[in-house]
């Protein structure tokens, strides 16, 4: 870190991204990162996002902080609206009235899932669910607020950090005979570690601008998941192929998993524009998934 070094406000500090951007951290030596929880910086109170912003004055705000319990947001609305469309919508202002460049992750499941090609940043969107009501709320602020800022949706994340599908299934393969994992709702898995060398890649694109890009301008929407395209009970299939359980891994349909949120059938997410834009190679969701769960296994116990 030097005088100069520009500096990185990344928010939700404690959640997959949040923590995996931490794990990165060390390879960006030119910026100062401040990661901050969310004790440090409630996002439910406006006030402590403009006065954070200006205390640290940052370059970059990686907003990562989001309310992510999808069933839940059926019966908390008011919290995810706070958290998911308010708040991103009051950082995208902070931002602009103070030359911050704003980075915020958003989801697939601001479409509705009815489609049946990989989704486009411009396709029209439609969710089936309050939390994805309560992201695109978010997305529609935070444009409106700083038509500078960019957002990146994502889709499927796990890590080796957290709640997540992956560390599920290794937890009920370990602990039963068998499970039931749905085989119609079709995806792309994201390992968060290649959703936060993504994000790093776009703002070293800031830093250091070329000409090769078709864009006059990054402000915008952008999807970014590994590639490939998949169910839950593939992805599970793979979990357990690669830790070797012996665990019946069963296909059922989503009727037979009812949840309080509906969650959308198909939402791969079309990479080309993140791709193009910012010259990211996007690994296959299995490959990722092998790096992961390699870390998983040689955590310290």
């Amino acid at each position: 870190m030097t005088a100069m070094s520009k500096k990185i406000l990344v928010t939700g500090a404690n959640g997959q991204l949040g923590m995996e951007l931490q794990q990165l951290a060390p390879k960006y030596p030119d910026f100062d990162f401040v990661f901050t929880t969310r004790e440090q910086l409630p996002l439910d109170d406006v006030t402590s996002i403009d006065r954070i912003i200006s205390r640290h004055n940052p370059q970059y705000l990686i907003n990562c902080a989001a309310y992510t319990a999808v069933d839940k947001a059926e019966s908390e609305k008011d919290l995810a609206y706070a958290v998911n469309a308010t708040a991103p919508g009051i950082m995208a202002a902070a931002c602009k009235k103070n030359n911050v460049q704003f980075i915020h992750v958003s989801t697939d499941y601001v479409f509705n899932g009815n489609g049946t090609s990989p989704y486009k940043e411009d396709d029209k969107t439609d969710p089936v669910n309050y939390y994805g009501a309560s992201k695109l709320e978010g997305e529609k602020m935070v444009i409106e607020n700083d038509p500078g800022a960019i957002i990146v949706r994502t889709a499927w994340v796990y890590s080796e950090f957290g709640k997540n599908f992956v560390k599920t299934m290794i937890r009920l393969m370990t602990d039963k005979e068998q499970i039931g994992v749905v085989s119609d709702q079709y995806g792309t898995p994201t390992y968060a570690a290649d959703l936060a060398e993504t994000i790093m890649k776009i703002i070293s694109t800031f830093e250091n601008p070329t000409h090769h890009s078709p864009l006059t301008t990054y402000s915008g929407i952008y999807h970014f998941s590994n590639e490939g395209q998949i169910t839950w009970h593939d992805f599970a299939l793979a979990i357990k192929e690669f830790t070797a359980s012996n665990c019946r891994v069963n296909a059922i349909p989503t009727a037979e998993y009812p949840t309080p949120a509906k969650r959308p059938a198909y939402s791969v997410l079309n990479k080309t524009k993140i791709r193009d834009a910012f010259n990211i190679p996007i690994k296959d969701w299995k490959a990722s998934l092998k790096i992961c769960l390699d870390k998983i296994k040689n955590a310290p116990k």
